[in-house]
């Protein structure tokens, strides 16, 4: 009785272990060429993974201190991270109103999985509120007046910055870019002449240029009395270069739909206006999720160089720790910790795009059926 039992038991365990034995032999050892890299490439992991990790967790410091003379020298010195946490997320934001801060997150954060998940109920309110309403209660937590204190522009900086600036651009670029898209393919020769030379300028000179001109060269040519400040022309800077990409990608989608597409709905007495809202554009912008995605990872991204101009965001804050001579020398540390912020927050858009593009497949391939 005891065999029988036990022999399904060991048959499954068999069958699966030869499953796995077959995908390994098939994926890594298949020919020669293939081996030869296995082996080099394993090799090759096992020189670096083991002291990488020694030297990152094993021997590595986490708690918090005052120089980099409390850290152990044979591992990592996180102590720079973790003695400084506040700096890299809020910037020189006053401690005592970095709760305004949090709040306008929590707010944003709570609009955003309204609108984004199907059981909530009023989901479109969520929309409305969270790109109508939220900006200006967020900019009123953020900067003060109206009963708060206010906090200069100046002194933002860290994680924060980057979320702020890298938000308001992925916020205005798609709608820029779905102008210029359009107004490229406009039958107007002055709209279309105009687009054009446009997104051939602006991409045609690196963002860092552009950042220059908004923050040294703008102010040189306004009227005297006039002052913009000098993150909203950052930002500004940052929502016209992105604009400029985005409108190749949507113009991309919008090559991408057959010519039958607009004679139906043309045929159907629709206004220009209404063709692109109701049918062009919701199967351009799908097409090309992707691309879109890709341009705002690349934005948030390009935040980084805020720095160049003297904006302090998270790079620049671990720059500037560097540069304190209790922790000169910590470089790799504030760079592995940015670029772990930076590939969490591009992964959670990357991930959600792929949600979105399964959604959509399988909504289209619903109708089809």
């Amino acid at each position: 009785m005891t065999k029988q039992k036990t022999l399904p038991h060991q048959q499954y365990n068999a069958y699966w272990y030869q499953r796995v034995l077959a995908w390994i032999i098939r994926n890594f050892f298949s020919s020669i060429t293939n081996t030869v890299l296995t082996v080099l490439l394993g090799y090759i992991l096992y020189v670096t993974i083991p002291p990488l990790f020694d030297w990152l967790f094993i021997k590595a410091t986490f708690s918090p201190a005052e120089s980099r003379a409390a850290c152990n020298p044979d591992g990592a010195c996180w102590s720079v991270i973790t003695s400084r946490w506040e700096q890299f997320f809020y910037g020189f934001y006053p401690e005592d109103q970095r709760w305004r801060i949090n709040l306008a997150f929590i707010i944003l954060i709570m609009l955003t999985f309204w609108m984004l998940f199907k059981k909530l109920p009023a989901r479109k309110y969520a929309g409305l509120i969270l790109f109508l309403v939220s900006p200006g209660l967020c900019f009123w937590l953020f900067y003060g007046g109206w009963g708060l204190p206010v906090v200069e522009t100046g002194l933002w900086g860290g994680l924060m910055l980057n979320l702020i600036a890298g938000g308001v651009g992925i916020v205005f670029t798609l709608p820029i870019g779905v102008i210029l898209a359009l107004g490229r393919r406009s039958e107007l020769p002055v709209i279309s002449t105009f687009c054009v030379i446009f997104i051939e300028f602006v991409r045609g000179v690196p963002f860092i240029t552009v950042l220059f001109m908004s923050s040294v060269m703008l102010p040189i040519f306004l009227p005297d009395g006039i002052v913009i400040d000098k993150l909203l022309r950052a930002m500004i800077g940052i929502a016209i270069f992105g604009g400029a990409y985005m409108a190749e990608v949507v113009r991309g989608g919008l090559q991408a739909l057959s010519k039958g597409q607009y004679e139906a709905a043309y045929a159907l007495g629709l206004g220009y206006w209404k063709v692109n809202r109701l049918i062009i554009l919701p199967q351009a912008l799908r097409i090309v999720i992707p691309g879109i995605v890709n341009s705002f990872i690349s934005l948030f991204k390009d935040t980084t160089l805020l720095t160049q101009i003297g904006i302090f965001e998270l790079l620049g804050i671990a720059q500037a720790a560097t540069r304190d001579p209790n922790w000169a020398g910590l470089g790799k540390e504030g760079y592995i910790f940015t670029a772990l912020i930076f590939f969490s927050v591009c992964l959670a858009m990357s991930r959600y795009s792929l949600h979105i593009e399964h959604k959509l497949n399988q909504s289209s391939h619903k109708k089809r059926l």
